[in-house]
């Protein structure tokens, strides 16, 4: 549906856009009156939403300050023509407004013998690539882990505010995946109701 929408506006002459998005400065939080909070927990929202397993991956960035990153479990595939990605980032990440100046980022999709890979790039604060063995993406620069199974190197389409996150459109500029399979380094790093697992057939 998405590729046939594309596909009629290019045909009427109608503009698609095909630049990278200025995603500075952050848009301002909308305040929230408490008439319009919906009647949910906060844990009790995550202890159910935890139900839904997803892969992992490390955004990964380079800007004048060298390498930044972030463990991101909020990723997913959005568009084939044009070829998109998407991830959310919350509104006080530290990391999102280096990759925001960068432009460009690549994603890791994190294999299940990463899972200590991992934990490294969720923390704040500390020097999340020490003793992490990268090279740059081929397009951007971005740093692309070794190791890693899969890989999508992207620049910053768009923007879009969503609650206390953010939602970064990114178009891919090049990707690459190892031949792995479910019982070697390329088997994916799940997490699950706040664990790490893997897949099994």
């Amino acid at each position: 549906m998405a590729a046939t929408a594309v596909r009629y506006l290019r045909s009427v002459g109608a503009p698609t856009a095909t630049e990278p998005f200025d995603a500075l400065p952050r848009p301002d939080l909308r305040a929230v009156g408490d008439d319009e909070r919906l009647p949910v927990d906060a844990a009790e929202f995550r202890r159910v939403l935890g139900h839904f397993a997803t892969g992992v991956t490390v955004i990964t960035a380079y800007d004048e300050d060298g390498p930044a990153g972030f463990a991101c479990q909020s990723f997913a595939s959005l568009s084939l023509d044009p070829p998109l990605v998407a991830f959310m980032v919350a509104r006080t990440s530290t990391t999102w407004p280096r990759i925001a100046r960068a432009g460009a980022y690549c994603v890791n999709v994190l294999g299940a013998h990463q899972g200590e890979l991992c934990r490294g790039f969720a923390v704040s604060g500390a020097d999340k690539f020490a003793g992490v063995t990268h090279t740059g993406a081929p397009v951007t620069g971005a740093p692309l882990l070794e190791g890693v199974p899969a890989w999508i190197d992207c620049t910053i389409q768009t923007v879009h505010a969503g609650g206390d996150h953010l939602i970064v459109v990114g178009r891919v500029a090049a990707l690459g995946a190892t031949a792995g399979n479910a019982d070697d380094e390329g088997a994916p790093l799940l997490f699950h109701r706040g664990r790490f697992g893997r897949f099994s057939a």
